[in-house]
């Protein structure tokens, strides 16, 4: 078993330790990947677009990768980044026993968390339900990390959501070009206002504001997989209304409308030019990382 996967995981109670072990074994992994020779530092290099000055290129790494980076200098290398929370109550949803798709995210956030620290980037979390809630500002000073690694332990999901209105209020709070990195199941607690286009639509104001984005859009395993036979009765989470359907005649169905669900939200995500990584709770962690350093080397 991957030591990155979330069972692995789960006898480490502490927030921190959890997320500085996914970190070095990822960093771990990137020596034998094609990022290899980036590590940590992989933040002060972009890739040579034509004409930049060919003075700047970065033979060293060439030699590594084979590809032509240039030399960024300090002032474009810091990077503001602002993880956003869904702290609805279908996010404390799991089938398997495993991690909840809340304590998945939490524990993903807190690896970033750590991994832009390392890199000397300011780090603010912010939570939300039906409008903001929690806001802790960026920063890199020493210390920071253990204040966001606390507050994203006191987080607890047991609220509705509209999910729409808290980006649309993010958009108008944030004053700087930032890295905002969402955290959801993307599921709406009212459908008349979270639909995939509502979305989409509170989206685009963070993209109009100069921000970039990566939209984490974690499910549950089963949730992905619906390994579910015969009469079975499920509970709305947040509604706890019930409904009982044959999960074998209802398969097709459910695993086709989860498809158009998660590509409405894949196709609108890239006309933005926003990054969208769709996880479940099985996942390992250095997957989503990876994924996030794809987005990132992208943006260079």
């Amino acid at each position: 078993m991957s030591l990155l996967t979330p069972e692995s995981l789960q006898s480490i109670q502490r927030l921190d330790l959890r997320a500085r072990m996914v970190v070095r074994g990822f960093l771990q992994g990137l020596h034998s990947s094609p990022f290899q020779g980036f590590s940590v530092q992989f933040s002060e290099h972009r890739r040579y677009n034509r004409g930049d000055d060919p003075r700047l290129i970065d033979w060293l790494v060439y030699a590594k990768t084979d590809k032509y980076y240039t030399k960024r200098f300090e002032a474009e290398t810091n990077l503001t980044g602002y993880l956003v929370m869904d702290l609805s109550k279908s996010m404390g949803f799991t089938e398997s026993g495993s991690m909840t798709k809340f304590e998945y995210c939490t524990c993903l956030a807190a690896s970033l968390t750590y991994l832009m620290t390392m890199q000397q980037d300011p780090v603010g979390l912010i939570s939300f339900d039906e409008k903001m809630r929690a806001l802790l500002p960026a920063r890199s000073r020493r210390g920071h990390l253990g204040d966001v690694m606390a507050a994203l332990t006191r987080l607890k999901p047991t609220g509705r959501t509209d999910l729409p209105a808290s980006l649309t209020q993010l958009a108008a709070m944030l004053k700087q070009h930032s890295l905002v990195m969402l955290f959801s199941d993307l599921l709406p607690s009212d459908t008349e206002t979270g639909s995939p286009e509502d979305v989409i639509s509170g989206l685009a104001r963070l993209r109009h504001g100069g921000n970039d984005v990566i939209v984490f859009h974690v499910m549950d395993e089963a949730e992905v997989n619906f390994p579910y036979d015969g009469p079975v009765q499920f509970e709305d989470a947040e509604s706890g209304a019930m409904v009982t359907v044959d999960a074998t005649g209802f398969r097709e169905d459910y695993l086709k409308q989860l498809d158009e669900f998660r590509e409405a939200y894949r196709a609108g995500c890239h006309k933005l030019h926003v990054d969208y990584v769709p996880l479940d709770t099985s996942m390992p962690f250095d997957k989503a990382l990876t994924e996030y350093l794809l987005g990132r080397q992208q943006r260079l």
